[in-house]
């Protein structure tokens, strides 16, 4: 079922080092050259003004964690980013619903929310939980009472955009949405959820290492368009949308959040760096892990490829970066303190 040959992984790697000279941006080339970037900030590809506010506030002396907030801040405020806060596509009954999560990696301390409506910010109510509360997750109106504690205000999020968006979506309506009838892990024709114009699970994760050494990160959604309200992805749960050991690195994800919360990929990634691994080597083997782990037909193509994509960026304690996809396309934003830019990831599969 797997195509990722592992002696082709094994080569790339070895050829990551030859190629360092010519190919400053990927991340094992750095502690191959013995470089050591005192900050970085990486994030998924609609992340181009987040990671340049982010290093912006970290080389003027910010935490990581505030900075990293700042930076996704202003996509969640972008009505032109339908995938993240303000202007993100609703669920199913055209409600926007946000999920988010922030980990500090100093104090390991973590907060979340999820299915938040009516709060176009939600990784700052995240942190909010995370330095008011006793908790780390609240969801629905329990997480809408407490941001409406502390002063956030309530404000339509439904952009006329998104709003059309949605219409379009209901009036095309047929086995497009997310209700199953019963299956077994050998039916193939059930539903027809990924229909890339219609349906859409974009995010943004953002990771920074901060002067001091410190690593934090955030990651915050609207979720996967049209779901059925309610729906959870891996986006504000810790271990799986994202995760910070100070002492080892962080990681987050972006794509199909069922994929990633049956794998808990971001502590794998954050674990496989321990052991060693670089960044690219442990998101490539938190990919490898959620093909091997994809079982049912309807979520595979005839070749058994997976019908979705998942990305994951990391960082280390050292600097060194990776991102890695299941497929091919996309892209993701990381300033290293000298330049910003957009890169390609690694990926597993070459999109056909």
């Amino acid at each position: 079922m797997n195509n990722f040959s592992r002696r082709k992984f094994l080569s790339s790697v070895a050829l990551t080092g030859a190629a360092a000279a010519l190919l400053p941006e990927v991340a094992s080339t750095q502690s191959l050259l013995g470089v050591v970037r005192p900050t970085v900030v990486i994030s998924s590809g609609n992340g181009l003004a987040a990671v340049d506010k982010a290093m912006r506030m970290i080389e003027q002396g910010s935490d990581a964690l505030d900075a990293v907030i700042a930076g996704v801040n202003l996509v969640e405020d972008d009505p032109n980013d339908m995938t993240v806060g303000y202007g993100g596509l609703p669920n199913e009954d055209g409600i926007v619903e946000l999920d988010a999560s922030v980990m500090h990696g100093p104090t390991h301390r973590a907060g979340a929310v999820a299915s938040l409506r009516n709060i176009k910010n939600p990784s700052l109510v995240a942190k909010m939980v995370m330095e008011r509360t006793d908790h780390v997750l609240l969801v629905g109106e329990g997480a809408l009472q407490f941001a409406k504690m502390h002063g956030f205000k309530e404000e339509d999020l439904l952009t006329e955009e998104s709003r059309n968006m949605w219409v379009k979506w209901k009036e095309h309506l047929s086995t497009e949405d997310d209700y199953l009838p019963p299956h077994s892990i050998d039916d193939k024709n059930i539903g027809s959820k990924f229909h890339e114009v219609m349906h859409t699970n974009g995010t943004i994760n953002c990771l920074g290492k901060d002067r001091n050494g410190n690593i934090s990160g955030v990651t915050t959604t609207s979720g996967l368009a049209y779901k059925i309200p309610g729906r959870v992805g891996d986006s504000p749960i810790i271990g799986a949308g994202l995760y910070v050991d100070n002492e080892v690195g962080g990681a987050g994800s972006t794509g199909r959040g069922e994929a990633n919360l049956t794998c808990c990929s971001s502590v794998l990634i954050v674990e496989f760096m321990r052991q060693g691994k670089s960044p690219e080597e442990a998101c490539f083997m938190a990919c490898k892990r959620i093909v091997e782990y994809t079982k049912m037909k309807r979520l595979l193509t005839d070749d058994g490829k997976p019908k979705f994509n998942v990305t994951f960026y990391a960082i280390n304690k050292r600097g060194e970066h990776g991102c890695v996809s299941l497929f091919s396309g996309g892209s993701y934003c990381l300033h290293d303190g000298k330049q910003n830019k957009k890169f390609d990831p690694a990926y597993l599969y070459k999109r056909s």
